[in-house]
């Protein structure tokens, strides 16, 4: 199950070959790339700046990914975060899942996002023309976890 963590870019292209490389049983590939607004409640944001816990942060993602992987019957998942600073427009995370079927690896692939958004131990900082400061959790993000708690399909 790879998972990084790291302050250099990615290539989507790149990391989906890899991770598809030898299996001819995967007949669905579904990726997410989250990627740094420039506004955020209603202020322009210059930079956004993502800290962690090395070893926490990796060992919840891996977490995660597991759960997802059994849930959905996953030939593979793939979790790559960056932390450090980043400028609007730059990738932040990528999801990649493979299964045999696309529903599986739709709903793997939210699944894996909205624990992320949760349970995943980053501590985001924005840069505004106010000055900086730290983003709460959203009330949305928790909402998200509920339909997969509660049994949601998949």
């Amino acid at each position: 199950m790879p998972v990084r963590v790291q302050t250099a870019d990615f290539d989507l292209s790149e990391e989906v070959r890899l991770l598809r490389a030898g299996r001819p049983e995967v007949g669905a590939v579904v990726t997410f790339v989250g990627t740094v607004r420039d506004m955020n409640e209603g202020a322009s944001v210059a930079e956004l700046e993502l800290e962690h816990y090395p070893g926490m942060t990796e060992k919840a993602l891996e977490d995660i990914v597991a759960r997802a992987c059994a849930r959905f019957h996953l030939a593979d998942a793939l979790v790559v975060h960056r932390v450090g600073p980043m400028r609007p427009q730059e990738q932040i995370v990528l999801v990649v899942t493979l299964s045999a079927h696309r529903g599986e690896a739709f709903a793997a692939c939210e699944f894996i996002m909205d624990y992320l958004k949760s349970e995943a131990p980053f501590w985001k900082k924005e840069q505004t023309p106010e000055g900086a400061r730290w983003v709460d959790a959203r009330s949305s993000d928790e909402t998200a976890l509920k339909r997969w708690r509660e049994g949601a399909p998949g």
